[in-house]
């Protein structure tokens, strides 16, 4: 436990803020409003250690919480009102559940005594606090003082505990200014260490050393497990495959990383599989399992290490920790093994092959890695470059393909882009985006410019939802509704906010642009107009089951 100090006197208010100082929180994402005055008045005498970030709306409050939350893999906080306020945050919420990020909610609420009277108060909301609670893993109320500093330290303690997922308090507002005696807990909450199972870790280690067709699948709780994963990787010259989430933690250049397609073509011969920090969804639900296929994983949970079949060894622990104990058992059970390379060169090709009728998505990619650095974060977006780049867009680095998981949350990109840069100022950071995503948080280029966040961003402009609207032609005999768009000047839009502008018409002015931008250190727009984008879906990108039985709950 941590060490406590001696009780101090202050606000509830005054004991959030230090709390979330203490826990290493320098940044706060928020809206204020009439909920959170006294814990903003709070704020405002620790400024100097905590910046706040103000957004136009509160989706953009949390999606830049979510983002900077992604990029470092540390946590991050936002504050928003409570109802409404709460409920457009709620889709960032819920995206950062899905991709495990150590988000902290505060929220508002109306005065203790009327919760749930429903006397129709300002923002009233019937059980706010069972919404947050479907959102989070854990979430609690502050009732006073004395609880303030107690539940916030607890907040943090959660998000070092187990699987990572968003935590959440709300605090009445007649609450944030109650005055009292409070405990101080003297550092910051403690990260929770899992010893390894060393008997599982044999286990693990016995398989694999006699796998013939292993393969590695990564996710995002292996993101800080890169060295690790390429070590077994290569004691075992095994594929690593990863996808949205586990981009980057092989760097694509070495000769054992892989894509889903190429993943999907090896998988039928493969005879053992690791999974690192991912719940291995479209492998064993859609791909298939079988008898002849081991499956070992390694995740913080429990629940999820059974959720879709039960794996012939599950190893509950941090990622980096299980993979270092089980490096040092493989070398006694590992067999001597040839080079893999000649053979997931051909895969890979063969890959690439089956992806060219994708010629303008993949012009596009080839464009944005030309000219991203490579210390570059590259924030993905539900749009047609985006989808292929989750397959074909080379990553070098850890926490440099910022994604939505499976939540695949329309619009998230550009607010969440702003949460990569403020996180991490010294990288060159591109978010991509659709016209019809865009418009979701376009207000927000107004809090690029307000507190100087060089974000470079691109609008891919199709004039429609155009994923929706080519299915709706492919599938439903044309026959076209709701996806049509109606767009401003975008560059015109971009200079009227205070942010620098360009238009990029092919792949190569693109790529020339996007290197003007990132030399421009400052919030720059660029549009690129294109044309209905080939289908990537019904053929080139359909991997379908290939091997046993396709389960489809646990």
């Amino acid at each position: 436990m941590e060490n406590v100090q001696k009780t101090q006197t202050m606000t509830a208010g005054e004991a959030v803020v230090d709390g979330l100082i203490r826990n290493g929180i320098d940044t706060l994402f928020c809206l204020p409003g009439v909920q959170n005055d006294l814990f903003f008045d709070a704020l405002h005498a620790r400024t100097d250690e905590i910046r706040p970030i103000h957004t136009r709306h509160e989706q953009a409050v949390a999606y830049m919480a979510l983002g900077a939350a992604q990029a470092t893999g540390k946590p991050s906080a936002f504050c928003v009102v409570p109802g409404p306020g709460f409920l457009n945050a709620s889709a960032a919420l819920a995206t950062a559940y899905s991709t495990s990020s150590k988000v902290v909610a505060l929220l508002g609420q109306i005065n203790l005594a009327a919760i749930d009277q429903g006397y129709g108060l300002l923002h009233e909301v019937r059980d706010q606090i069972g919404i947050l609670r479907t959102m989070t893993k854990w979430a609690e109320r502050i009732e006073s003082p004395g609880d303030a500093a107690r539940l916030t330290q607890e907040a943090f303690r959660q998000l070092g505990e187990g699987r990572p997922r968003p935590v959440g308090l709300e605090c009445p507002m007649d609450v944030w200014g109650r005055k009292g005696p409070i405990a101080m807990p003297g550092g910051p909450a403690e990260e929770q260490v899992l010893p390894v199972d060393t008997d599982k870790v044999e286990e693990a280690a016995k398989l694999l050393g006699t796998a013939k067709k292993p393969m590695i699948v990564v996710g995002g709780g292996a993101q800080d497990a890169s060295v690790e994963v390429r070590r077994i990787a290569e004691m075992l010259e095994a594929p690593v495959c990863g996808f949205c989430m586990g981009r980057g933690v092989l760097d694509s250049r070495h000769h054992l990383s892989i894509t889903m397609p190429t993943g999907h073509r090896l998988w039928k011969d493969v005879d053992v599989v690791l999974g690192v920090g991912t719940r291995m969804q479209p492998h064993q639900q859609v791909w298939g399992t079988d008898k002849k296929l081991k499956i070992i994983r390694i995740d913080l949970s429990q629940e999820e290490m059974d959720r879709i079949t039960k794996p012939e060894v599950g190893i509950v622990g941090d990622a980096a920790a299980a993979l270092i104990a089980l490096a040092e058992a493989l070398p006694k059970h590992n067999t001597a093994r040839a080079s893999r390379k000649n053979e997931l060169d051909e895969a890979r090709a063969k890959t690439m092959k089956m992806l060219a009728p994708l010629v303008p998505q993949l012009a596009y990619i080839d464009a944005i890695r030309n000219a991203l650095p490579e210390d570059g974060v590259f924030v993905d977006e539900l749009t047609q470059v985006s989808y292929i780049s989750r397959h074909a867009m080379p990553v070098y680095n850890p926490r440099s393909f910022i994604a939505s998981g499976y939540q695949g949350t329309l619009g998230w990109g550009y607010a969440a882009g702003l949460g990569v840069k403020v996180a991490r100022p010294n990288a060159p950071v591109l978010s991509i985006n659709g016209d019809g995503g865009f418009m979701f948080n376009v207000q927000e280029m107004a809090t690029a410019v307000r507190h100087g966040i060089n974000l470079v961003a691109v609008v891919f402009n199709d004039g429609a939802f155009g994923n929706v609207q080519r299915i709706q032609k492919l599938r439903y005999g044309n026959r076209t509704i709701a996806s049509d768009l109606t767009n401003p000047d975008f560059g015109k839009l971009a200079d009227s906010f205070g942010v620098a502008s360009l238009r990029a018409t092919s792949p190569r002015a693109l790529q020339d642009h996007l290197e003007e931008a990132f030399r421009m250190d400052a919030p720059v727009l660029i549009e690129a107009p294109v044309g209905e984008m080939p289908d990537p879906w019904s053929s080139v990108l359909k991997l379908p089951k290939v091997r046993g039985q396709v389960p489809l709950q646990g």
